[in-house]
């Protein structure tokens, strides 16, 4: 499990090999969830599912098609990340823990 920043900001993701498939878990601020599932396969679009008004997705993609990419198989990366009344500035520090830990896969 790789983690990055600090209390409610603070994002960590856990990787799991199921066969060579990888799967992705990100969960961080103050109430995790599942807010969306993005699945890559090599050569093919992300699919992305958001369950209700989640947008967990926008974070969860580029960190799906980096791995995807990296190590050429098929990755479901899964999770949600939620801040009481965030504001921006609470937003774009997520955004960029987010960034690191895609820089770490």
């Amino acid at each position: 499990m790789i983690t990055s920043g600090n209390g409610k900001h603070r994002v960590q993701l856990e990787k799991q090999m199921i066969g060579d498939h990888l799967l992705l878990i990100l969960e961080g601020g103050e109430k995790p969830h599942i807010g969306s599932v993005v699945t890559c396969e090599p050569g093919k679009d992300a699919i992305l599912v958001s369950l209700g008004t989640h947008k967990d997705y926008i974070v969860l993609k580029p960190i799906a098609e980096t791995a995807c990419k990296k190590y050429n198989t098929t990755v479901v990366a899964v999770g949600g990340i939620h801040i009481d009344n965030a504001t921006r500035e609470d937003i774009d520090l997520i955004i960029k823990n987010c960034k690191r830990l895609e820089s770490c896969i």
